[in-house]
């Protein structure tokens, strides 16, 4: 058991989650403000990036990378850092660290160490758009980016069609469309809403259904960074069909994995949904794999 009192003296260094704006400058708060230059150094997923925001602010401490390509050789810096007694502010590019951006993997490195870790709050698109969605906000279930590829991007909608919870995704202008398309297919025409530049100048809200904003997208393709919250389930009555059916058991498997089970424990439940032995679920993954 590891208890922290955020607020007493440790004799390690602390590192902070420090949120930073996600588009609009003045989002930043005091506290991370302070946090930032008070920090020994500034762990960045992208140093460029985070210097323009460090220089907007006259903040002079040092940073160092920690970004998706950097990060197994860069805890155990960072780690080290920390035991030495030096604090570490992360920063991502925009919003809070760890939300479909890099460090949750340097947090419970630290929590194995008995290192405090700290949230510094502020802006997030998610929570942002989900306000001013006019959606349910009672639940909501965050999937951040959905799979590249097709058929497991339709699988992770199958998974939540049944939910009565508004659903936030993130998705990239230029795949946008086919992400729609997904939705229409297998959620149905549900009201959406599209937030996208969320906080800066073209900030846009799209509401509607899935076929109106997609019918929109044929005559104005839609650019800048998005948001698409998704209406529950409103009592649609479902079909018989698992959620699961029409993929392989290997892209069943790599869709758990995906989610954050190791394979071992993708194997286990797939064998469950599937109703089928762990063993053959065990042999028909490892085989394709040769």
């Amino acid at each position: 058991m590891f208890r922290q009192k955020s607020f007493e003296g440790s004799k390690n260094g602390k590192l902070y989650l420090v949120a930073t704006p996600i588009g609009n400058l003045e989002d930043i708060t005091f506290r991370a403000l302070s946090i930032l230059k008070e920090a020994d150094v500034i762990a960045a997923e992208d140093t460029r990036h985070t210097q323009k925001l460090l220089n907007h602010f006259e903040i002079q401490t040092p940073t160092l990378s920690y970004h998706e390509h950097s990060r197994k050789d860069r805890e155990e810096q960072i780690i080290a850092m920390l035991k030495a007694g030096k604090n570490v502010a992360l920063v991502s590019d925009a919003g809070l660290p760890a939300i479909s951006d890099p460090g949750q993997e340097l947090v419970a490195a630290c929590l194995r160490e008995e290192i405090p870790v700290i949230p510094i709050p502020g802006v997030n698109a998610a929570l942002s758009a989900l306000v001013a969605s006019g959606l349910s906000t009672a639940s909501f279930l965050f999937l951040g980016f959905l799979p590249r590829e097709k058929k497991k991007r339709e699988g992770v909608l199958m998974h939540y069609r049944d939910y009565p919870d508004t659903l936030a995704i993130y998705e990239a202008p230029h795949r946008l469309k086919e992400m729609l398309n997904d939705l229409l297919e297998v959620l149905g025409d549900r009201q959406i809403v599209v937030a996208r530049e969320l906080t800066k100048r073209h900030e846009e809200f799209i509401r509607g259904k899935v076929s109106e904003i997609l019918s929109l997208l044929e005559t104005e393709p839609l650019k800048g960074e998005m948001t698409v919250l998704v209406e529950g389930n409103q009592g649609e009555v479902a079909d018989a069909h698992p959620w699961w059916e029409g993929l392989s058991i290997s892209s069943h498997i790599e869709l758990w994995m995906e989610k954050g089970l190791t394979t071992k424990e993708a194997i286990k439940k797939v064998a469950e949904e599937r109703q089928i032995p762990k063993r053959e679920v065990y042999h028909q993954y490892h085989r394709l794999e040769q």
